[in-house]
């Protein structure tokens, strides 16, 4: 055959995709998760005035990034409360990107990595597009508070069948849970330094929602124990997609760390993938994005309050806890099975949602909505949810 088996066999689009295409009326679409388009990123006057620094017109690269770039990473850091030297930071053009560096880093063609289930399915892109194969750990529910945890067992599992990698997400999208300090320490212990290595996906970190006792910081902050790597960008933490520029964090052992940014080095100096003028624009877009991300926090909580009191007219529907991120999972107990429930709200209510089956949540009755919509577009989509409920409940 003439493509690579990277790619994957079916392209077919999914039933949800098809039925959004066939339809001639407009919706109601409670998917969005780009702040661009609902009034949440920093201005087109803020983004001119971070994209006239001078030097433009030159080109020095350096594989981790520019030195100010990086220092101003280093700095949003410090802001949180997170000490990661410049030295320690490569600067990638997305996180998808710092995904292929780092598997280009640890994984030869056929090794595993263990990929947190339920989770965001880019991973099966990633993973397989660098020649890699996934195994998965759960996530499950706790009976006590309804909070997502990481199920040991499945981890060890993983181990124990040769997977290089742990992937965690912080917070988990779509679940919303952070990785709490214990389960951190404990994912480090059951990690081999000289055989493994922990990747956490920390773009929504700077998005709590709800109460989130006992989190973790960022991965790299360790300076002991395994490799450690902390992804983090410009696309979710400022609300900046458009403007391409994300970064790695390295942190554990010191010698261990040490080499895996001069193996880096060499990846990324041969992409250089990253642009002169948003790497001289990084301070006053980080500055800008402190200001869209207090907007975006606002807007998800604002939504969060509007969700709780619709679902009180619905005594038998209700939301699972949210910690984190930009998403909200919704039980919606209708006899009908996972896989449709989805296309009935949009079918009845005129309304988008992402079916539960799109992040292997395998509960009958779950759909998943964005919390960044505009809150008029937001209240619209959840009344039409109730309608289409009653109308099927």
């Amino acid at each position: 055959m003439l493509f690579s088996r990277r790619t994957p066999a079916d392209l077919a689009e999914n039933p949800l995709t098809r039925a959004l295409q066939a339809r001639d009326a407009p919706c109601v679409d409670l998917t969005v998760s780009n702040p661009t388009l609902v009034g949440l990123s920093p201005s087109e006057e803020e983004i001119r005035e971070a994209l006239a620094a001078p030097g433009s017109g030159s080109y020095a690269p350096h594989p981790r990034g520019m030195a100010a770039a990086r220092e101003a990473v280093s700095e949003h850091y410090r802001e949180h409360g997170e000490d990661v030297s410049p030295e320690r930071i490569v600067l990638t053009a997305s996180t998808s990107e710092a995904y292929g560096f780092l598997f280009k880093l640890i994984g030869d063609p056929g090794d595993r990595v263990l990929v947190p289930e339920p989770s965001y399915p880019l991973f099966d892109h990633l993973v397989r597009l660098e020649a890699l194969s996934e195994m998965a750990y759960a996530l499950r529910r706790s009976p006590m508070d309804g909070r997502w945890r990481v199920d040991f067992a499945s981890v060890e599992q993983g181990i124990d069948a040769g997977c290089r990698a742990l992937l965690s997400v912080h917070p988990n999208n779509p679940t919303g849970n952070f990785v709490t300090q214990d389960e951190r320490g404990r994912i480090a212990g059951m990690l081999d330094p000289e055989r493994h290595a922990l990747i956490s996906d920390e773009v929504f970190l700077d998005f709590p929602v709800e109460d989130a006792a006992g989190k973790a910081g960022v991965a790299a902050g360790a300076s002991g124990g395994p490799l450690a790597f902390s992804l983090g960008g410009l696309s979710k933490s400022c609300g900046l997609p458009q403007m391409k520029l994300a970064w790695i964090a390295v942190g554990g052992e010191p010698a261990a760390a040490s080499e895996a940014l001069e193996r880096l080095d060499l990846i990324a100096d041969t992409y250089l993938s990253v642009a002169t003028p948003v790497q001289l624009a990084l301070p006053k877009l980080l500055r800008a994005g402190a200001r869209a991300a207090d907007r975006i926090r606002a807007r998800l909580r604002r939504n969060l309050s509007s969700l709780d009191r619709a679902l009180e007219a619905l005594p038998s529907a209700s939301r699972l806890p949210v910690e984190g991120g930009w998403s909200v999972v919704v039980r919606l107990p209708l006899p009908i099975p996972n896989r449709d429930l989805a296309l009935l709200l949009l079918d009845v209510g005129g309304v988008l949602v992402q079916p539960a089956w799109f992040f292997n949540l395998d509960d009958e009755d779950l759909v998943v909505l964005s919390l960044l919509p505009e809150p008029a577009v937001f209240d619209e989509g959840l009344s039409r949810i109730l309608s289409a409920f009653r109308a099927r409940g």
